[in-house]
């Protein structure tokens, strides 16, 4: 009888070990050997191979000892952090903003500045991914990913900008420059997609494989998740509800990218704003009128209420195709709006069809964007670094 020996199989067996006690010791913190090799299933001769593997890999490190037991204290090992970096940016009208993470995902370094009517874009990304990675203290060489967030379409194939919304000097080439520029891989991604991804890891969509997120703020978009997966679509606009024809407003039959979309007329930040004006709650801001319609109680139900059946429309259109379990309200208005908006668009879109989805606010308080940005780049990092262990 002749044996078929499956080749590679005990180095996929090493990669797969190896990987294992990586996302152990990003969980738990340090670890000894032998703790590592409790949890891995290892033996003791086994576990002390492969930390010496990682050891020698540069990915590990040893962090202290733990005293107790008989004889020697036990070495107590991490994920070495400076083995990798990864850039977050969240690119705006106004502001650019980019954080700079280690391997283990903590934020070491961050940058801000004005974004300015500037005709260099790939100047400000340069500028502020640069800071961000000095302010680290951090060699630019070990930046393995910047991924930047920007209101606008991806272009699923190229992934690159093919329009960004408040940025006109945003273009198609831009990726190429500024990989060209930073000497490292660059990725674009929709910022509204971003906050999905950020919901999922730490916010209202922790454990949730299939939800959707409506951002609404100045603009209103859709991110849509399904298996954990986003969904861009074919050109990259899956997601672009403010173009979504719905009644009461003008429909534009002469789309355009600087059109001002049915949807977008009914519940952006220009139509939130009056219509809490209407209602008497005068500022300058749309998440300002929710929030001081929110702090009347009773007497501000009126406005919400009317609020609530204009995303409604938005929410049930979408949940009819997709039928998704979840839907979060996020962006300013969404998290000014809190509970009481996402349970009156609950209620709403459950009396005007047959689908139930949960509707929830989102979970995160402090910038989304860029917590998006870097778990993307972290993601993608440690599977490239991680997995490297195969050779």
């Amino acid at each position: 009888m002749t044996m078929t020996r499956l080749p590679g199989t005990p180095r996929l067996l090493r990669a797969l070990n190896d990987r294992a006690a990586l996302e152990l010791l990003l969980e738990q913190g340090p670890l000894t050997r032998a703790r590592l090799g409790e949890l891995t299933g290892l033996s003791k001769v086994t576990a002390s191979q492969l930390v010496e593997r990682l050891e020698e890999r540069g990915l590990v490190t040893r962090v202290g000892e733990q005293a107790g037991g008989r004889g020697p204290n036990a070495q107590l090992y991490a994920v070495r952090p400076g083995s990798a970096h990864v850039v977050g940016v969240d690119f705006g009208a106004e502001r650019v903003v980019a954080a700079c993470a280690d391997i283990t995902g903590a934020v070491v370094g961050r940058s801000e500045q004005p974004t300015g009517d500037t005709d260099d874009p790939v100047g400000v990304v340069h500028n502020a991914v640069v800071a961000a990675v000095s302010s680290a203290g951090a060699p630019l060489s070990t930046v393995r990913r910047v991924v930047l967030g920007a209101p606008g379409l991806v272009d699923p194939t190229s992934g690159d900008i093919t329009f960004a919304f408040n940025l006109p000097r945003w273009h198609a080439g831009l990726l190429g420059a500024l990989r060209d520029d930073l000497r490292t891989r660059v990725v674009f991604e929709n910022d509204v997609n971003l906050v999905a991804m950020a919901e999922a890891r730490s916010g209202a969509a922790q454990g949730i494989a299939d939800f959707v997120l409506v951002w609404v703020d100045a603009g209103i978009g859709l991110a849509i998740v399904f298996g954990g997966r986003l969904h861009h679509g074919s050109t990259g606009a899956a997601g672009e509800i403010g173009w979504l024809p719905v009644p009461g407003v003008p429909i534009p039959h002469a789309a355009a990218p600087r059109t001002k979309p049915a949807f977008q007329q009914l519940v952006g930040g220009d139509a939130v704003r009056v219509l809490a004006q209407e209602y008497g709650y005068r500022d300058d801001t749309a998440a300002g009128g929710v929030s001081a319609a929110i702090a009347d109680g009773a007497a501000g139900a009126p406005m919400l209420d009317e609020l609530a059946r204009r995303l409604a429309l938005g929410v049930t259109s979408t949940c009819v195709v997709l039928d998704p379990p979840l839907v979060v309200l996020a962006g300013a208005v969404g998290r000014a709006g809190g509970a009481a908006l996402a349970e009156r668009v609950q209620r709403e879109v459950a009396a005007i069809a047959l689908v139930r989805p949960r509707v929830v606010p989102t979970g995160l308080t402090e910038e989304p964007i860029l917590r998006g940005a870097l778990h993307t780049a972290l993601e993608a990092v440690r599977d490239e670094v991680f997995g490297s262990t195969t050779s």
